[in-house]
């Protein structure tokens, strides 16, 4: 798979996220940034994010996804 099909999988199943995909096409690395993660637990947001490429896991496109997932002040706070 491509950085940006993963990227593009993840705005599709969280509208209005800000998503950064990098990888070398087995292994890939998502920073997501998304209001919907306000009050979540770090679990939870990982298994929202997990959900949108649950199909290409599933089929071996997809082998590995690291993921930081971050609320807008968190992102704010690390820049």
């Amino acid at each position: 798979m491509e950085t940006e099909a993963v990227a593009e999988l993840i705005r599709t199943g969280l509208p209005g996220a800000e998503v950064q995909v990098t990888g070398d096409g087995e292994h890939f690395e998502a920073i997501v940034v998304s209001e919907a993660f306000e009050g979540l637990s770090l679990l939870k947001r990982e298994r929202l994010i997990m959900e949108t490429v649950r199909e290409q896991v599933a089929g071996g496109e997809l082998h590995a996804l690291s993921i930081k997932a971050r609320t807008p002040a968190q992102q704010a706070a690390q820049r």
